[in-house]
């Protein structure tokens, strides 16, 4: 057992301070364990979200030395011995109170994204056929726990909160998982390239890094779609033949 000093965000929307506190801690655990204690101990109307504590629920995602992290998987044997610990929490949402963020903006922003839209079946029981490759390639993207510590890293939505104009990483692996589907028929190119800011993602693969699931989002998802898009709105034999067929 050691003793650890910490200073976490006290505040709400209208302003707050850093304030510190100190407890005991072993080796064994991690920073939700010591902040759950120091507000058992030391700041009872202390406000934190988590949930189940192993980290597959993506609630309990802070700020930690500065990086953006999930509090559950960061284990305090991993963080500088005697050096003071800082908790805030992600600054790419509106501030409810403490290390509370309103995230609700994610859910909106995932009713707006067109529905998974299948084929008729292939076969007569109701059935399809399809490549295990194919189905294995979105499965990464199915990984994803929701703690949006992508979008607090993005620097479209942290710096320049263009929320109106851009989806986030999130949501591009949503768009992925959907568009890469095998069986999907749903056109969402259009949008990714006129409402939904693809464009805007300038490959800096910052989601990628802080990827609790360690999926690659820059690469397996954004970047493809890129392309998807760029074949789609650009490519004239493409749109030769996509009006070609539309007017039979």
């Amino acid at each position: 057992m050691r003793e650890a000093t910490f200073k976490l965000w006290r505040g709400d929307k209208d302003g707050g301070r850093f304030e510190s506190y100190t407890t005991m801690v072993s080796g064994g655990m991690v920073v939700l364990d010591a902040v759950k204690q120091i507000q058992a101990e030391h700041a009872n109307d202390l406000a934190v979200r988590w949930n189940c504590k192993a980290g597959k629920c993506g609630s309990c995602s802070a700020e930690i030395n500065g990086h953006p992290r999930l509090m559950c998987m960061t284990r305090m044997s991993a963080l500088p011995a005697g050096e003071t610990i800082m908790v805030q929490p992600m600054k790419a949402f509106p501030l409810i109170r403490d290390l509370v963020t309103d995230v609700s903006w994610n859910y909106r922003v995932k009713k707006t994204i067109k529905p998974f839209t299948p084929r008729p079946p292939d076969n007569e029981d109701g059935s399809w056929n399809m490549a295990q490759e194919d189905a294995d390639r979105v499965m990464e993207f199915r990984k994803c726990i929701e703690c949006f510590l992508c979008q607090d890293v993005c620097h479209v939505l942290r710096e320049h909160q263009l929320y109106e104009e851009f989806i986030g990483p999130r949501f591009m692996v949503y768009t992925a998982a959907l568009e890469m589907h095998p069986l999907d028929t749903e056109n969402r190119l259009d949008d990714l390239r006129k409402t939904q800011g693809i464009g805007y993602c300038n490959i800096t693969k910052c989601c990628t890094t802080v990827c609790p699931e360690d999926i690659t989002i820059t690469d397996n998802a954004i970047i493809p779609l890129k392309e998807r898009v760029v074949d789609h709105a650009y490519d004239p034999l493409g749109r030769l033949i996509r009006a070609l067929t539309s007017d039979a």
